[in-house]
């Protein structure tokens, strides 16, 4: 009953699935088809389907057959006994004409097959979140993995160069052992990076049940904007109209309450048009009663019935009771999980609209960073700064390329959290990011990003003061050398 919805989803992508890298909606569609909590939740939501023909079918005629075979031996005083055999055949129709009670769970069945199919709808729509996650938190990963591999070798260039210095007499000691404790803590970066790499892929083969060896990355290019709409409670208008968790809960109270009224019916009539009809084959032969046989008999009956419960031992009492607490259950829940909407999307609304400022304070920060370290070098080769700063100034940039790159998926997970809490997260805002992932991204080249003309020209790249043979040696002018001087040799 589900699976049409979005195996549509699937076969209209099919056609790009072939490709060597993974993409975003590659493992979507994968996902569709693999998740198992999603065929969980479809399998469930399913069988919660079935109440609603199971409770119309309290409305409509039931029709009966039977038959039977006895042995009998019957004695009357005065007239024998005697020991027989009997068969009968019968047929019943019985259409409920007036049931109360299950009119209402009739009408609660209805709620609770539509809160069945929005709870499945909100699965399907967290396995969009689910993926995006494990996807960009693999991309995150791979770009925290290779700027700890830039920041282990410029660090290692660093010990070594520390090391000549100290040969020739320019250094102490104390520097060739900064920079190696700088060195050491810089490869155990590296390690831990690897690993989670490692484990954040494990996340796609969970949900698509096999390996994804590489992905395409996401370009600097990726528009960071402010939601739309910019005003806050429009989003939070939206969520409490939307959001298909408070969806399920107002069609759980819309079930509560038909479930009471069933509960208060209990005390009402019932009323049943029935037909009977039935044929019995056999009797006893009676001494006393030469050439009588009781038996064969033939019976049809029709007609309207009526039942009215006087005293049901508190029962009917009990479920009154059950059903208020239970109603009464439903509206707080969703007065709860209101709030806990409501605090979600205006805190989302916030970190996104809050995050437009910080990506760029995070990637003006790499320029000011670089400016930073090329400056203290430079000082360290003539001899105004010491090694500690050279090494202080390695970190400060290497913490903004990583703080700049979890700015920027933050904020893609942030903004698809944002529609989620307001629901109308859907699988074209995978398609939309889709049009920003570069196929021939490659973190070891790409996790910094690229330069404008403005940031290069805050570099002052073409006016700084000339440093000794060794630094004039490693200067670069244009773009592609910038970015790979920061690559390897900070």
């Amino acid at each position: 009953m589900f699976r049409p919805i979005y195996l549509a989803v699937v076969l209209a992508g099919a056609s790009g699935s072939a490709l060597a890298q993974s993409d975003l909606m590659t493992i979507y569609q994968e996902a569709l088809l693999n998740s198992a909590d999603l065929a969980a939740a479809e399998a469930d939501a399913l069988a919660r389907q079935e109440i609603l023909p199971q409770a119309k079918a309290q409305l409509l005629p039931n029709i009966g057959l039977g038959a039977g075979v006895a042995r009998e031996r019957m004695d009357v005083e005065g007239a024998g006994s005697d020991s027989y055999s009997t068969h009968y055949y019968q047929a019943s129709l019985t259409q409920p004409l007036f049931r109360a009670d299950r009119w209402f769970n009739y009408q609660a069945a209805k709620s609770q097959s539509e809160q069945a199919r929005v709870e499945f709808s909100a699965t399907q729509q967290q396995l969009i979140l689910d993926v995006a996650q494990a996807y960009f938190n693999v991309l995150r990963a791979s770009d925290n993995l290779a700027t700890a591999k830039a920041e282990e070798a410029a660090f290692e260039r660093q010990l070594e160069q520390a090391r000549e210095r100290f040969e020739v007499g320019l250094a102490a000691r104390t520097d060739v052992l900064e920079a190696q404790a700088g060195y050491d803590a810089a490869r155990a970066t590296r390690i831990t990076a690897t690993t989670n790499l490692d484990v954040s892929y494990q996340a796609l083969t969970r949900l698509t049940n096999r390996d994804h060896p590489e992905l395409l990355g996401m370009s600097h290019e990726l528009p960071i904007l402010a939601p739309v709409p910019g005003d806050m409670q429009q989003w939070v208008d939206t969520a409490a109209a939307q959001n298909l968790s408070l969806q399920a809960y107002r069609l759980a109270i819309d079930s509560a309450s038909e479930s009471l009224r069933s509960s208060r019916a209990g005390y009402a009539p019932a009323v049943d048009a029935f037909i009977r009809y039935s044929d019995n084959h056999g009797g006893a032969r009676l001494g006393g009663m030469p050439g009588q046989i009781a038996g064969d008999t033939e019976l049809t009956q029709f007609g309207l019935e009526m039942t009215l419960p006087l005293f049901t031992g508190g029962a009917t009492t009990s479920r009154v009771r059950e059903s208020t607490y239970r109603l009464s259950q439903a509206e707080q829940a969703r007065e709860a999980e209101l709030r806990r909407v409501v605090e979600r999307t205006r805190n989302l609304f916030r970190t996104v609209t809050s995050s437009v400022e910080e990506v760029e304070a995070r990637r003006q920060s790499i320029v000011s960073s670089k400016a930073a370290l090329d400056a203290t070098q430079t000082g360290y080769e003539v001899g105004t700064r010491n090694v500690v700063d050279v090494l202080d100034a390695q970190r400060n940039l290497y913490r903004s390329v990583r703080d700049y790159n979890n700015a920027r998926y933050n904020y893609i997970i942030d903004n698809l959290s944002l529609k989620q809490a307001a629901g109308t997260l859907s699988p074209q805002d995978l398609e939309d990011l889709s049009a920003w992932l570069k196929a021939d991204y490659n973190p070891d080249r790409d996790f910094i990003p690229p330069f404008t003309e403005e940031e290069q020209r805050q570099l002052n790249l073409n006016d700084r003061p000339r440093a000794p043979a060794r630094i004039q040696r490693n200067e670069w002018s244009d773009q592609q050398e910038l970015q790979e001087r920061m690559r390897t040799s900070f």
